[in-house]
């Protein structure tokens, strides 16, 4: 998977850690919310992952008048057959890029729910399997909330990461100008595939042979455990959160090349995974206080073990 990693690096300008994430979530078989300003590549970070990974990808523009019946499909009658036939949405694809997941109302948004969490969808009343592996990359713009409908907790929690898309440096910004230039006037074939669909699900699946020692576990519980009791918190990390973390880093630990679990990839993890989980106090929030703060306070006073 590391050749995965660097051919998406050499594509994807700026974000190698956001690119290393995203494939430590696509190994973990979790899902990604990324949230950034227009025009920091999250639509082109997804549609290369997708070809880079062999798999298929569809691309929803969420919109207030999205009904849930374009994300999962529908029945149609033909005139001409004199039937009833199933068309099935966009949804039925590996990668699936939800762009501004949140310009939509909670009814459609919860369309995704069933096919995140189950990995399936139903449509008048039948249940249709998804297609594997299947990985649902969301967008927000964090900066425009007009006309928007946050997620509610219960759907943030179907995401294993949160990652923060910023403004590349000024080599990594040179980098997209050049790769822009050269595309537009040549056109570029399409990347060969690093990976295949099948090597990617025989990797998820090793996920589940990481060893993790009784120490980690315990290590998991006491974060998991702090972020309910620390100052300016209204709703901390669930059991929930506590599996996602081990998941992730179960991940982590294999693209890192390892078949073992250490307390620094928990660390690596926490902040990704726990920072969209936590609910705060109005207070805190007028304060200046923010998820990553609480996470960061966190991993400073629980003690990591020998």
């Amino acid at each position: 998977m590391n050749h995965l990693v660097e051919s998406l690096e050499r594509r994807i300008h700026g974000q190698s850690r956001n690119v290393r994430l995203l494939v430590t979530a696509l190994v973990a078989g979790g899902h990604v919310l990324l949230e950034g300003v227009p025009g920091l590549g999250k639509t082109s970070l997804a549609r290369e992952l997708a070809a880079l990974s062999g798999c298929g990808w569809r691309r929803i523009q969420f919109t207030p008048d999205l009904l849930p019946g374009d994300i999962t499909g529908s029945v149609t009658y033909s005139m001409q057959e004199q039937s009833f036939s199933v068309v099935k949405g966009p949804v039925f694809t590996n990668v699936l890029l939800a762009d501004e997941i949140n310009r939509s109302g909670p009814k459609t948004q919860a369309a995704l729910l069933e096919a995140m969490e189950e990995r399936q969808t139903t449509i008048q009343g039948t249940t249709y399997a998804l297609p594997e592996p299947f990985f649902v990359v969301a967008t927000q713009n964090p900066v425009e909330y007009d006309g928007t409908y946050p997620l509610p907790e219960a759907q943030l929690d179907r995401f294993l990461f949160k990652l923060v898309l910023d403004y590349p440096g000024e080599q990594a910004e040179i980098g997209i100008l050049r790769s822009h230039r050269r595309a537009g006037s040549i056109r570029e074939a399409a990347p060969e595939p690093a990976v295949s669909p099948e090597e990617l699900l025989e990797l998820q699946r090793r996920v589940e042979d990481v060893v993790v020692e009784d120490a980690i576990y315990g290590y998991v519980a006491a974060l998991v455990r702090a972020t309910r009791d620390a100052d300016g918190v209204q709703l901390g990390a669930s059991p929930r959160a506590g599996i996602a973390l081990l998941r992730a880093a179960s991940a982590w630990a294999l693209l890192e090349g390892r078949d073992y679990m250490t307390p620094d990839d928990i660390k690596e993890m926490a902040l990704p995974v726990l920072r969209h989980r936590l609910l705060l106090t109005p207070q805190a929030e007028l304060e200046g206080m923010t998820g990553e703060s609480i996470i960061r306070q966190t991993l400073a006073s629980v003690p990591v073990p020998r």
